[in-house]
């Protein structure tokens, strides 16, 4: 059996290096992945979840460039770590959007930037504030003054909309991978202890399938989520726990199939136990279906993931999810601010289309009867 399917796991490659839509979907999979790791590395603004406010440039166009102040709060490091890098900086410093200023006298007097053609009165910083912090008044000038470059505009409270929809990236593309991982684990387990066993077992097990499968998905998801609590963790468990039903389904008939090969048993009739001839024996045998039913679960839970933050109940506000950025924004489709909205829609609609492509030209890579 080992050589069968190494000949098959190399044959399936082949095919899938001569197809070019499978490597357009697969290259959009893995940019997805390294943007969801080191979204962060790629962001210009490094704080935690992107959520650094500046109302006073809210909904500013694609391209914006903005002199900008940082100031030193308390507790401020210098240089970034590991941790922020992965997770976010915790917010130690304050941004202001500057139209002039002058670093003089042991003190920093700038114009702050309140609006095009408007001018504010000039305020002063003595630069204790930053020499308590570690900062020298030459790395004031270098590090602390600079031109800051929207590269997508900014939202509704003036964040940095590039940042976010990197960010958003990570919930999206984690959401599915977590949620595929709990639906294989339940979905495998179930489904072959009833087909392996049938009987009683099997009975059993149907009958919850058949009852979950009746749930509408959506109803099912906001339910376990309003029982669990909103929140980051708890979507992507919730959206896990209701994509096995499928999973199980394959796996069953599967089973139900290899239960009498020849193989299966021998391993019965040398003694085995019946884990290592369901684990070791059986399962590796019928892991193309549910690679493939993965593949597209995957897509459908990027899409509930974005559907439960649409309505309220999935990634909650700070943190960004390309769900609750349509969210915020979709009323700017009509009022000239469309990529607000448009932007997120269309990577849902680019990751989510990958995926399927990618299950689709699988399933046919994987048919030994092509």
């Amino acid at each position: 059996m080992i050589d069968k399917r190494t000949s098959l796991s190399q044959l399936t490659l082949k095919r899938l290096k001569k197809n070019p839509l499978a490597i357009a979907a697969v290259i959009i999979i893995f940019m997805a992945a390294f943007v969801s790791i080191f979204c962060y590395v790629l962001a210009t603004d490094k704080t935690e979840n992107a959520a650094l406010q500046q109302v006073v440039l809210k909904y500013k166009p694609i391209g914006y460039q903005q002199l900008t102040l940082k100031i030193p709060l308390t507790g401020y490091k210098k240089q970034l770590s590991i941790t922020d890098y992965l997770f976010g900086k915790r917010q130690d410093y304050e941004e202001i959007a500057i139209t002039d200023y002058d670093l003089s006298n042991h003190e920093l007097i700038y114009k702050p930037y309140i609006g095009d053609e408007l001018e504010a009165e000039e305020k002063i910083i003595d630069l204790s504030t930053f020499k308590d912090n570690g900062v020298s008044e030459p790395e004031i000038k270098s590090d602390f003054i600079y031109t800051k470059k929207y590269y997508l505009g900014t939202d509704s409270f003036g964040r940095d909309f590039y940042s976010r929809l990197l960010i958003g990236t990570r919930i999206s593309f984690f959401v599915g991978f977590i949620a595929v991982l709990i639906s294989l684990l339940v979905g495998i387990t179930i489904g072959a202890v009833g087909g392996y066993y049938r009987g009683h077992v099997d009975d059993i097990i149907m009958w919850l399938i058949n009852v979950v499968w009746s749930i509408p998905t959506l109803l099912l998801v906001m339910a376990i989520t309003l029982a669990i609590g909103k929140g980051f963790w708890q979507i992507f468990i919730a959206v896990g726990l209701t994509m096995w039903v499928e999973v199980a389904r394959v796996v069953r008939g599967q089973f139900l199939s290899y239960r009498e090969v020849e193989f299966v048993e021998a391993a019965k009739a040398l003694g085995m136990a019946d884990a290592r001839i369901i684990f070791r024996q059986i399962l590796p045998n019928i892991l193309a279906p549910v690679i493939v039913i993965s593949a597209a679960n995957f897509a459908a839970a990027i899409l509930i993931e974005s559907g439960l933050s649409f309505l309220g109940i999935g990634a909650q506000p700070p943190t960004p999810s390309w769900g609750n950025i349509i969210k915020e924004h979709y009323a700017h489709i009509i009022l000239g601010k469309q990529h607000l909205a448009i932007l997120p829609g269309l990577l849902i609609l680019i990751l989510v289309l990958a995926f399927n492509v990618f299950g689709n030209q699988l399933r046919d890579a994987m048919d030994i009867k092509n």
